[in-house]
């Protein structure tokens, strides 16, 4: 079976889920703290491999990763986090099974051009609820096989 690897838009993200958007408007590094934090669990209840790309807004290009976390990318000065997704997308498509999650059509086409799939970030939301009731599921199922 192929490596599902799953890039997301970050501030795609943010900007699409209210609350995130609201985070946002008060405190950027938590908006993305809190998008990380998502889609870490996301990545721990499903067979995702998850990394997050964020512009950096003239930061110091980095690839951050926790142990067993998800990979967090920035952008760094005069690149876009779209330049980021759609190299990962164009490195992997050939080998694993690439899903990008942004609401930005013309990167969406970009990177269905390069071999990879696309969801929005409404299904994304929707994967994530998916992956949740999975793992509450499997979690009561053992549950009641310890009883």
């Amino acid at each position: 079976m192929k490596r599902r690897i799953l890039l997301v838009d970050g501030h795609s993200v943010i900007f699409a889920w209210p609350d995130l958007a609201e985070i946002h408007r008060r405190n950027t590094a938590s908006a993305r703290e809190t998008v990380v934090r998502r889609l870490t669990a996301l990545q721990d209840s499903s067979e995702w491999e998850v990394a997050v790309v964020f512009d950096g807004r003239g930061a110091k290009a980095s690839s951050d990763s926790v142990p067993h976390g998800i990979a967090v990318f920035y952008s760094k000065s005069g690149q876009t986090a779209d330049e980021i997704i759609e190299r990962l997308a164009a490195k992997y498509a050939a080998t694993c099974e690439v899903t990008v999650a942004t609401d930005d059509h013309m990167e969406r086409t970009t990177v269905e051009a390069l071999g990879g799939m696309s969801i929005s970030t409404d299904q994304l939301l929707s994967e994530m609820d998916s992956a949740d009731g999975a793992l509450r599921e499997r979690i009561q199922n053992l549950a009641k096989k310890r009883r």
